[in-house]
């Protein structure tokens, strides 16, 4: 076998090992994409119980509970099937990190804390879909 020739069967297998890893892959934060999109219940766990109800468009929004609607950039530190948790930096207006757990596409763990208006957070939350979006 020539150079030449070798070194184009080393190529082409490069790039199937490349390849491979990425065909069927799910999306970053595909377990967000999965929960059922709708109206939430977000029952804060210890303090006074408070209840917040959020239409859910998009589940990622999940993820920046205190910064809501801020361009924040993001780094994903843990990407399952069954927990996600984002860092995110908010220029100038603060940061957090947020752990997301699915128990089911209806049922979620929240554990959330950073700095927003230069004071620190801790929020805690037991999430559960009660159905389609209400309000206007």
């Amino acid at each position: 076998m020539t150079l030449k020739a070798a070194l184009s069967v080393l190529s082409v297998a490069a790039f199937a090992a490349l390849a491979i890893p990425a065909y069927g892959q799910k999306p970053q934060l595909g377990m967000l994409d999965e929960l059922e999109h709708g109206g939430w219940e977000l029952r804060e766990r210890g303090g006074d119980g408070s209840v917040r109800n959020i239409c859910l468009d998009n589940p990622r929004r999940l993820i920046q509970l205190r910064h809501p609607g801020l361009p924040c950039s993001t780094v994903v530190v843990e990407d399952s099937a069954v927990q996600v948790t984002v860092q995110y930096t908010c220029r100038g207006q603060g940061y957090g990190r947020t752990q997301i757990r699915r128990e089911t596409n209806r049922l979620i763990q929240v554990d959330s804390q950073g700095i927003v208006n230069g004071l620190p957070f801790s929020y805690s939350a037991e999430g559960r879909r009660t159905g389609a979006c209400t309000g206007g």
